[in-house]
């Protein structure tokens, strides 16, 4: 089996950032099936465009934009690329790294598939940050342990969420285009509404409406290859109400208007 060094990926190769303990490789998919391999370092797949599958000996993955896997070192996969344009961005952590700055921390074992918005939001977030002139090694290794911090506890064999956590969070991925009422969502999960709106925050980081626009946000990136597509549709498509109502909240979680990284994502 195939072993890949660090920032070897199969396909077209358009930038390489070599950091301290990190590397972050924007990858265009060019090979339609890859067999079994491994890679040294353990790493996160971010998906931008385009749909990929990725298999290994327990699951399978079918990620399309947005798509976020974390893969520990040395975990055997293969990949299918069906035809299209397929772009990855790939951050992989050498295992100095987490024993310096994440000592305590038990790494997942085998692959991970991360569907928390608010990882996904960091990682758009670090992909901005390779865009920038001045490239700020502590700005990508601050968002990165967020994105750590914040996976940590749905890790932790301690913690454990009650039930209905896990189905109000497939409601709330699986209705983003909808304005559903706290009383549907409680009843839906059978607690009351009064119970929902006050442990919300205990479980999820946040208030209902922030997360539900975290959702909304996350999910309006995965439309931006789609040239034909006008901010306007887009926002509409995840719910936002108008343009501008959608405008703001990106805003006001990635620091630049819809536009603006929209014309980043689109870059080579």
């Amino acid at each position: 089996m195939e072993e890949l060094k660090a920032g070897s990926f199969f396909g077209q190769t358009n930038r390489t950032f070599h950091l301290d303990g990190i590397l972050l490789t924007d990858t265009e998919y060019t090979v339609d099936k890859v067999d079994w391999h491994y890679h040294e370092n353990a790493y996160f797949t971010f998906i931008l465009a385009g749909q990929i599958l990725e298999g290994n000996h327990k699951e399978k993955y079918h990620c399309s934009p947005g798509s976020l896997l974390f893969h520990n070192w040395q975990e055997p996969h293969y990949n299918i690329k069906p035809e299209g344009y397929t772009r990855g961005f790939h951050l992989e952590i050498q295992q100095d790294w987490f024993a310096e700055l994440l000592p305590e921390t038990e790494v997942a074992e085998g692959s991970l598939q991360i569907d928390n918005p608010v990882v996904k939001l960091l990682f758009y977030q670090i992909f901005k940050e390779t865009k920038s002139s001045t490239l700020l090694y502590p700005a990508i290794e601050s968002l990165l342990l967020q994105a750590f911090t914040t996976l940590l506890p749905q890790e932790s064999k301690v913690y454990k969420n009650p039930p209905w956590v896990a189905r109000l969070k497939e409601l709330l991925h699986d209705n983003y285009q909808d304005t559903l009422p706290l009383k549907a969502l409680a009843a839906e999960v059978n607690i009351h509404p009064v119970h929902l709106s006050r442990d919300f925050p205990k479980y999820f980081n946040c208030s209902l409406g922030d997360y539900i626009r975290k959702v909304r946000t996350e999910k309006s990136f995965s439309f931006f290859y789609d040239k034909e597509r006008s901010l306007t549709e887009i926002a509409l498509q995840c719910g936002f109400s108008d343009q501008s109502h959608f405008t703001r909240s990106f805003k006001a979680l990635n620091g630049l208007t819809p536009s603006a990284f929209r014309k980043i994502m689109l870059e080579r």
